[in-house]
């Protein structure tokens, strides 16, 4: 099946990169391609390093791109980006661009376990490989089910959810999306499921999220990220739930942080210099126009931070 991505933010995104045509970028989410064509068709003797660690994913931009000399396709995610940049003989990039979450394609195609509105199996592996999410509601206690559905869903009936699960799986394992969904809408009380919308979202994003480990490879890939750019190079950040977008804020305002010595110093005697400046001092929501043709977009944010001279190791 045809890999296929709405971009959000999309002109937002791409003009935020300040795309040069000498210079080398990484688009670390590289899905259907959206992103990396927009960059492409500004590049001329430049370099872009579109990654991805779905196989459906790579397999779609390296057909899109064949033959273009300034793309270069791999698979990863995008948390190794520093290894595959090395490579593929870069050692800095003028910008980089992370789309963080699941994509359309992911959602739409049943059978990737995605999405509560289809009957598929519970898979939702970004890479195709490992643990599943069946595997995960199988398997764990109610108790580790429950942290994951607070931390990750910050669901307030993440208790009763997962004591919901482990009871239906003693009378059969839980296999399919629809099943969950089923057990979830069983479990929680009737105002959730009348004012809250599908009782199941939350759960199916925290196990999403704890099925690929997204938090901790945004981590790492935000540092991955913010080591490769060129002093003036720019990161930006498209985050679709709070959990991912506290993070990137917090993690570009360390980098903005300056002098760290108590208000009552006369003088500066840390020498603390910010490694960054923020482009937009709030991050970027989508317009009406855009939420009116794609309501996906709603929660959508994107961040961007330029690099400075501070910011480079020495």
């Amino acid at each position: 099946m045809e890999f296929k991505h709405k971009p959000v933010l999309f002109e937002e995104t791409i003009q935020s990169l300040d795309v040069r045509p000498d210079g080398f970028y990484i688009d670390g989410t590289a899905g259907g391609g959206g992103h990396s064509s927009a960059i492409l068709e500004k590049l001329v003797s430049g370099k872009l390093l579109s990654i991805d660690q779905d196989p459906d994913a790579v397999e779609t931009v390296k057909r899109r791109f064949a033959g273009n000399p300034c793309s270069v396709v791999r698979r990863a995610n995008f948390s190794e980006m520093v290894k595959v940049a090395e490579e593929e003989g870069f050692s800095q990039a003028d910008g980089v661009l992370l789309d963080i979450g699941v994509s359309s394609h992911q959602l739409d195609t049943p059978e990737r376990g995605f999405s509560y509105h289809y009957d598929a199996p519970l898979d939702m592996r970004m890479s195709q490989e490992g643990v599943s999410a069946a595997d995960l509601v199988n398997t764990l206690s109610w108790q580790q089910l429950a942290e994951i559905i607070s931390r990750y869903g910050e669901d307030r009936n993440a208790r009763s959810i997962a004591k919901g699960i482990v009871a239906a799986r003693e009378k059969s394992p839980v296999e399919t999306t629809l099943q969950l969904a089923e057990i979830i809408k069983a479990s929680v009380p009737a105002a959730v499921r009348r004012e809250q919308g599908h009782p199941a979202r939350k759960t199916f994003q925290a196990l999403r999220i704890a099925v690929n480990g997204e938090l901790d490879h945004l981590s790492a890939g935000l540092d991955a990220a913010f080591s490769l750019l060129r002093p003036g190079g720019r990161l930006a950040v498209i985050t679709f739930h709070s959990l991912e977008d506290r993070m990137v804020k917090q993690r570009m305002a360390s980098w903005c942080q300056g002098c760290t010595c108590p208000p009552d110093f006369p003088v500066c005697v840390c020498g603390k210099k910010p490694k960054a400046k923020l482009l937009y001092k709030k991050g970027l929501a989508p317009s009406q126009e855009e939420l009116e043709e794609n309501p996906r977009a709603r929660s959508a944010r994107l961040r961007v931070c330029i690099k400075t001279d501070a910011g480079v190791n020495r």
